[in-house]
């Protein structure tokens, strides 16, 4: 596997590294089982497109029985990230394109209506725009802000609903649309806060957002020595369908080659990162001083699309 380039400082997630405690986790060097970690744009896409189709396949699928004595099943909850450098409409939009406009879900009969719900008008534009060139597009586009004051039949048309770059000011309306959307499945994707922030959310806010389960996490690293700096990746992408089974893995470069140091069953926090990768360093450096997580990384994975 190729070495990944990424970031530069500004716009990384500085963290101070401390020595790990006695409940540190157990590092690995290998996992025949492990997805790798993407080498392009191109196959980050691709991998979480193949999350998302083979987890949404089985309740679209199941959707008319939801809908009957089954509704009061778990409604489905997913969640996408792949950050991006460039944050701009038309990059946003673009992504939205990559993923939704061709995704390849298999269910019998008609093909799945997909509503994409944005944070403002601008991006809704701008994503009308990207999707012009998809004549045949199942896929609607519509902001959050209007759906206050919208035909509520707007949401009965869709099979699925995906809210795309949320912002935490309307988590609370986010909410309320996908209780409406119940019991058909939901996706947030690239969520504009960070994974630690929502430790700060109310009990009602945090349960609503920990109900998503993330089926595709592509997360860049920094790891700063005293004389050298590492990079490494958090990535988790669900394969079969089955989110329960997968696990949270930790690669560290090492040469040219993303070196797998650990799996976890859970999404680690910066600490539970901070303590794995203080081993790794520990090996090879004598100080490790400090991990960063980067915001934006697909769009520059190897300088080219």
């Amino acid at each position: 596997m190729a070495s990944l380039s990424f970031l530069n400082s500004n716009y990384f997630h500085s963290i101070q590294m401390s020595k790990p405690s006695s409940s540190s986790l157990t590092c690995i060097h290998s996992s025949l089982s492990s997805p790798n970690p993407p080498n392009s744009k191109d196959e980050a896409i691709q991998q979480a497109k193949t999350s998302i189709s083979t987890t949404l396949e089985k309740p679209l699928n199941n959707s008319s029985k939801l809908i009957g004595k089954y509704k009061k099943l778990k409604q489905p909850k997913f969640r996408v990230e792949i950050p991006l450098i460039d944050g701009s409409p038309d990059s946003i939009s673009q992504l939205a394109l990559d993923v939704f406009g061709d995704i390849p879900i298999k269910r019998k009969g008609s093909p799945i209506k997909v509503l994409v719900l944005w944070p403002n008008p601008r991006l809704r534009e701008a994503a009308n725009a990207a999707f012009k060139s998809q004549s045949d597009t199942k896929v609607e586009h519509f902001d959050i802000p209007s759906l206050q004051n919208s035909d509520p039949r707007i949401l009965n048309s869709a099979d699925v609903a995906v809210f795309f770059v949320p912002e935490v000011s309307q988590l609370d309306l986010v909410r309320t649309v996908s209780d409406a959307f119940n019991p058909r499945p939901v996706v947030m994707f690239n969520p504009k806060w960070a994974f630690e922030e929502e430790g700060n959310f109310d009990d009602d806010l945090s349960g609503f957002v920990n109900s998503f389960e993330v089926v595709y996490c592509f997360m860049g690293l920094e790891v700063r020595g005293l004389l050298s700096k590492r990079k490494g990746v958090v990535f988790r992408c669900v394969r079969d369908g089955v989110v329960s089974g997968e696990k949270w893995n930790v690669f560290v470069e090492e040469g040219e080659e993303m070196k797998l140091v650990s799996t976890l069953k859970a999404r680690p926090t910066i600490v539970e990162v901070e303590n794995v990768l203080y081993n790794v360093m520990a090996m090879n450096s004598p100080i490790t001083k400090s991990a960063k997580f980067i915001k934006g990384l697909v769009s520059n994975v190897t300088g080219r699309k």
